[in-house]
């Protein structure tokens, strides 16, 4: 396999626990892999020498939580919301009758560009998920085209009960002929355990039932007031509880107690429930912003991800949720950088191939159009997304 050298990189963000930062620094790939970090004066020799502009440099994104098979447009309902209509979920039902009636070539056209809008904005390992199908054929038919496009597909036929089924004949759906039919597909399951959606004990059902189908386990809970979200998700040992906005000092603890055999700075041991946190959800739907520093100093691992969603939060910046996180949730841009590559990789269960710089992972590498990665909160809103490269490869952007 040939080598390739990046070098003159202003400085690269490992995304390790100790937050390293490697000045004039440079990274060797080999083949698919990171082969060597370190100062560029001491790099070894490579096939191919490519000078970074005293760019920075950091892990490509991992977007641990989206939604990008959909069809449609809800920017009325964005309006909405802005002139004070609550959000309760109800937007789900459009996006689901715009989905339906969309074909597969046109379905996939669209996911295939939303994942390639992620791509140029750096985002190099992404997750998706069903959930605007809300039937057997058209989950099974979203499952089939997203995992086509994206790493990571999660089954979320419990995202909402359809307005012609009764709540507890439509969650025995899910648990039963949905779920094998989508099952070829994906590697988690996921329940929207709110008000509105599924109650405690429909969440339940769900989650055991995906869990004896081998799935990992993922929940969305506590977005819309207090809940059972965030205790379900640990008791069932799931991967990750998703959005997090509404926390008491028991969600906390539940949280912070499953990451207790988890060693933080050599990152070995059990992995406990991550926190993943939707900043630009957040912001979206004016609700108060998931509690991210009081996670982080109880000692929970908590993850960035991006939502990407028609109805809440309609963007694939990853750049977008690290500026917002540290501008409005009180992370440092390390912290926001780690949640959002490494946090995100541990969320999915892929933390020891992505998610940072370091010898033996997949060379997922972003560039950036500034010398420092604290542009990325120092210049909010900017693109300074530059050339990106996934395993090993250039994907977007150029020199």
């Amino acid at each position: 396999m040939s080598t390739t050298l990046i070098t003159n990189i202003s400085e690269a963000f490992i995304s390790d626990a100790a937050h390293t930062l490697v000045e004039n620094a440079a990274i060797l790939i080999d083949g698919q892999d990171i082969a060597w970090i370190g100062e560029a004066g001491q790099a070894p020799e490579a096939d191919t020498v490519i000078d970074a502009g005293q760019r920075a440099a950091l892990p490509g994104w991992v977007d641990s939580h989206s939604h990008l098979v959909f069809a449609g447009d809800r920017s009325r309902e964005f309006v909405a919301r802005m002139a004070g209509q609550d959000y309760a979920a109800g937007g789900i039902a459009v996006t689901t009758k715009a989905t339906r009636a969309t074909t597969d070539y046109d379905l996939t056209r669209l996911v295939m560009g939303r994942a390639a809008e992620a791509l140029a904005g750096g985002t190099t390992y992404l997750e998706t998920k069903t959930g605007y199908g809300l039937n057997v054929e058209e989950e099974a038919r979203h499952a089939r085209i997203a995992s086509a496009v994206v790493d990571q597909v999660t089954f979320l036929g419990a995202h909402l009960v359809p307005a012609d089924m009764d709540a507890q004949e439509y969650t025995d759906l899910v648990c039963g002929e949905m779920l094998e039919r989508v099952l070829p597909f994906v590697q988690f399951a996921d329940v929207f355990c709110e008000r509105g959606a599924f109650n405690e004990a429909q969440s339940r059902q769900v989650l055991a039932a995906a869990k004896d189908a081998g799935l990992g386990l993922r929940v969305h809970g506590n977005q819309l007031g207090p809940g059972p979200g965030t205790k379900l998700a640990v008791e069932f040992g799931a991967a990750s509880v998703d959005h997090v906005n509404f926390l008491d000092e028991q969600d906390v603890a539940a949280l912070a107690g499953s990451w207790a055999d988890w060693d933080a700075q050599s990152r070995t041991g059990t992995a406990g429930t991550v926190a993943t946190c939707l900043p630009a959800c957040d912001l979206s739907t004016r609700m108060p912003f998931a509690p991210g520093r009081e996670l982080i100093d109880a000692g929970v691992q908590i993850a960035l991800a991006s939502n990407c969603n028609p109805g809440t939060s309609y963007t694939s910046s990853m750049a977008f949720c690290v500026s917002t996180a540290v501008l409005q949730m009180h992370l440092s841009i390390e912290e926001a950088i780690v949640a959002a590559t490494y946090g995100g990789a541990l969320a999915l269960g892929v933390q020891d191939r992505v998610g940072s710089l370091e010898v033996g992972k997949r060379a997922d590498i972003q560039l950036l159009n500034a010398p420092s990665v604290a542009h990325l909160a120092y210049r909010p809103g900017m693109n300074l997304s530059g050339p990106v490269f996934r395993a090993g490869e250039l994907a977007s952007g150029r020199f």
